[in-house]
């Protein structure tokens, strides 16, 4: 409660670091916000015809299904990495004056939340493309959304922590990333692998069942209750984690910037 009221005081710092970031996203961009509805459509046309042909996949929902987990991970991955490298980007101004550190990550993934939310009016053409009616399932995608922004809070904590001391740690959260993105059934079905003797490598994968908690809500599917609690209980470990692991380096953060 002390960390909420904290950054309650600082919310006008925040505020400002956030469009800070929207800004020096898309300086010198024509086409600036616009590009992040455009960008998702043309990933998502590409990997439908590859993809669709390579597993012969013929089902009209599946843009949607793919559009929905090529969001939602492209978010996790830029929000950590933005994250990841924000008190090396703002050294500057943490050796000059004292900033609550904590506000820079939290800032990164705040504005890469943003651009993800905007992003998201892609979804409502792609659903009305694969003529998807919504039911009150749909009031589920929010839960998964919260999951899904605390988790990159979490991990982005760590890995800002982990970046100061360890700048290697970049290029190992690049390949991290391609890793876990496989794992995470962004343009597959699942159903395969979840009845082989490799189900453990969905099972433990929280982007895997948060993905899967969105687009069960979004294609009125019913809501799969062990990944929904096991998301969150992962999504809390990280969070305590994270906080703790921050807060107890923070101090040496100028030492090795």
């Amino acid at each position: 409660m002390s960390v909420i009221r904290y950054i309650s005081k600082c919310a006008f710092l925040l505020g400002e670091l956030v469009k800070k970031g929207i800004k020096l996203k898309y300086r010198r961009s024509y086409l600036g916000i616009l590009w992040s509805l455009i960008e998702p459509v043309i990933s998502t046309i590409v990997l439908v015809i590859i993809f669709g042909t390579l597993f012969n996949t013929n089902t009209k929902t599946y843009p949607l299904y793919i559009i929905i987990g090529r969001l939602i991970f492209s978010f996790f991955q830029e929000g950590t990495k933005q994250a990841m490298t924000s008190i090396r980007r703002n050294q500057s101004m943490i050796k000059k004056v004292y900033v609550p550190k904590y506000l820079f990550p939290l800032s990164s993934v705040i504005f890469s939340f943003i651009i993800f939310l905007i992003s998201l009016v892609v979804l409502v053409g792609v659903a009305i493309f694969c003529q998807v009616i919504p039911t009150w399932r749909i009031l589920l995608f929010f839960p998964a959304l919260i999951l899904l922004f605390f988790l990159t809070v979490g991990c982005g904590t760590i890995l800002c922590t982990l970046n100061v001391f360890f700048r290697d740690i970049e290029y190992i959260w690049n390949v991290l990333c391609m890793i876990l993105m496989y794992m995470s059934a962004i343009f597959y079905y699942p159903e395969k692998i979840l009845k082989s003797g490799f189900s453990w490598v969905l099972n433990i994968n929280p982007i895997f069942h948060i993905t899967s908690m969105a687009r069960n809500a979004f294609l009125g599917n019913p809501i799969d209750m062990f990944g929904v609690l096991y998301s969150s209980a992962f999504v809390g470990c990280v969070l305590l984690v994270g906080g703790f692991f921050f807060y107890r380096m923070k101090d040496k953060f100028v030492l090795y910037l």
